[in-house]
């Protein structure tokens, strides 16, 4: 029985594992074997109305009636044959020239497609540096394509032909590519600016303005050590919400620095207007700075003080500019009076047919006024003798016209002053020395007008000369001027260290006075005025330019001297790029964010075009 039972399980378990393997077989999947050569397309094939196309290193056949790329194994006449007869039957009987003129028209087809779809390099390179100088230039962006290209294109069609004005029209000058352009070269210029920056310490420079839509703006400059110079810059332009307190200022200002990966602990100074927001010692922005940056040293604008202690007036002097300012106004307020008195001017042969405005936002528009109205008073005199003879009798009185005539000598000295504040990558020590100067010049003037002579002042010398008028009539209000003036620049400018304390940064190679510098300081002092290669260099390099090249060799003198030099001591450049707003967002593009307009337009970082182009495909005009 046991025998019987074994054969019978070994006979089933052979039955079972058969049938397993049939239905093994059955369901295994069949692979399709890849042929071993792939095959070559003949020019004989386009008889059946084929061409080639290479598709990953692949030959395919391309029917040139209907365009269907067909597999590599179909490169078999019966198989280019049978598409030829089934698809195509009318054309089955046509020659071979006609299947070439068909390869033909596809391969001309396949051009203008690719054309279409990419740009030479060249005209993406062109259409960046045509959006740069648009935004340098401070214009729309629209200006591109409805005045840039068709000029070109005329120009080039004039004096080449159709070939290169074909070129012309590949390039890329939209309004949004434009738009594109500008953010590209602004986010280039940022990212180059705060890697330098962050490469050591660096000063700030801000001011507050509103633009033509009303809308409050921080407007912020960097002045930072880079490739062996001091270097100024745009670090933003942000828009201000609610009432622009200084808490709103300065979280403004924390989160722009923080947000660029900028760090308090590296910024030496601050320079800011005399806005209250600004300089509050409690709440204001200094304050505040002052928190979280006790070692900030903060800067009243030196042009803005000057401004101040200019509008300082004796009562007599004052009614004298109020009369001035409202002969120009009757004549410059009104049209007809303006044409009238340039027909005038005409007539006479004046110099100038017209006088200026007064504003008070313009540091020098007073002494302008003026200077101006003095140039022209005998015309102004027969045009209100005419109008107003009330206002012309104050150009017949001899003593009016001395005040005018001082006015108009002594704000041509101050706007002197004022224009030589002005400018770029000036230092404290410079400005401060200029300040100094006038200061002892209004003394040398006050001595000298006590001793009857006003030969500093030209025209009121020369008018009174003419006239025949005593210098002892004008000593008072002059001296009482001057002096009045004297005060308030030791007001604005009190001696808070005494000049010579920065000798050593000025001239370290004679220097005398060093005592106040610390024994190590004093002791590299020394060894770097004994270096003699070193004062040639000092004698052929500007002043920082010069402290940035030792800072390997006098570490320690060096970061003492840039900590000085490195501050800014006005908001002259927050000032003058405040203009350019006027004409980059005006009543027609109000709702423009000029930031990376602004940044392109005045920035001297160059945007690296060639990087751009090669991080971004090109794409052809619309």
């Amino acid at each position: 029985m046991n025998i019987i039972q074994t054969k019978y399980h070994t006979r089933l378990t052979k039955e079972l594992q058969m049938c397993l393997r049939t239905t093994l077989t059955r369901f295994r999947p069949r692979f399709k074997t890849l042929p071993s050569k792939s095959r070559k397309y003949r020019e004989e094939y386009i008889q059946y109305g084929f061409t080639c196309i290479i598709i990953n290193e692949v030959q395919h056949p391309q029917c040139v009636v209907c365009t269907e790329v067909l597999a590599n194994e179909n490169l078999k006449p019966v198989k280019m044959l049978r598409h030829l007869k089934t698809k195509h039957p009318f054309l089955a009987a046509k020659p071979t020239d006609f299947f070439l003129r068909k390869e033909r028209e596809l391969q001309g087809q396949k051009k203008v497609i690719s054309s279409q779809t990419t740009i030479p390099t060249k005209a993406q390179k062109a259409s960046y540096e045509v959006a740069c100088l648009i935004a340098q230039a401070k214009k729309p962006h629209t200006i591109g394509e409805t005045l840039i290209k068709p000029a070109a294109v005329a120009i080039c069609w004039t004096m080449h032909g159709d070939k290169q004005v074909q070129e012309l029209e590949a390039v890329p000058l939209s309004d949004g590519k434009i738009s594109r352009r500008i953010t590209d070269m602004a986010q280039d210029i940022k990212c180059q600016l705060i890697d330098r920056v962050k490469q050591g310490t660096y000063a700030l420079q801000l001011h507050e303005s509103l633009d033509v839509s009303n809308s409050a703006n921080l407007l912020v400059f960097v002045r930072y050590s880079f490739d062996g110079t001091l270097n100024e810059d745009m670090l933003f332009c942000a828009p201000l919400e609610a009432k622009c307190t200084s808490e709103d200022i300065f979280m403004k200002l924390d989160s722009n620095l923080k947000e660029e990966g900028l760090s308090w602990d590296q910024c030496i100074g601050v320079c800011t207007d005399d806005a209250a927001a600004m300089l509050g010692k409690k709440k204001g922005l200094k304050a505040r700075v002052l928190q979280v940056a006790p070692h900030v040293n903060f800067t009243h604008c030196i042009i803005h003080r000057e401004a101040l202690v200019s509008k300082t007036l004796h009562p007599e002097l004052n009614s004298v500019l109020e009369t001035a300012t409202k002969m120009v106004n009757y004549i410059k307020s009104r049209p007809l009076n303006t044409r009238l008195f340039a027909t005038l001017c005409s007539e006479l042969g004046s110099e100038h047919q017209g006088l200026l405005f007064h504003s008070d936002i313009r540091w020098i528009s007073r002494g302008k006024v003026l200077i101006r109205l003095y140039e022209l008073r005998d015309e102004v005199r027969l045009f209100l003798m005419e109008h107003d003879s009330q206002l012309a009798d104050h150009l017949t009185d001899p003593d009016w016209l001395t005040r005018l005539a001082y006015l108009s000598c002594i704000f041509d000295k101050l706007n002197g002053l004022n224009m030589s504040l002005q400018g770029e990558n000036t230092s404290i020590m410079t400005l401060n020395d200029k300040i100094r100067s006038f200061k002892r010049k209004l003394d040398r003037w006050t001595a000298r007008v006590e001793m009857g002579r006003i030969d500093m002042f030209p025209e009121l010398e020369e008018f009174m000369e003419e006239n025949g008028l005593n210098g002892d009539t004008v000593t008072e209000f002059i001296t009482s001027h001057l002096q009045a003036l004297l005060e308030h620049f030791n007001k604005f400018f009190p001696e808070e260290t005494a000049p010579e304390k920065y000798d050593w940064i000025r001239s370290p190679f004679t220097v005398t006075t060093t005592s106040h510098l610390s024994s190590d300081m004093e002791d590299a002092l020394v060894e770097l005025s004994s270096d003699r290669t070193l004062m040639s260099a000092f004698n052929s390099k500007p002043l920082s330019e010069f402290w940035i090249s030792v800072q390997k060799e006098y570490p320690q003198l060096s970061r003492a001297a840039l900590d000085i030099l490195t501050p800014f001591g006005c908001s002259y450049l927050c000032e003058k790029t405040f203009s350019a707003p006027t004409y980059i967002k005006n009543k027609y593009r109000s709702c423009l964010n000029m930031e990376d307009d602004l940044r392109v337009a005045v920035s001297k970082i160059k945007p690296r075009i060639d990087l751009l182009c090669s991080t971004h495909s090109a794409h052809p005009s619309h």
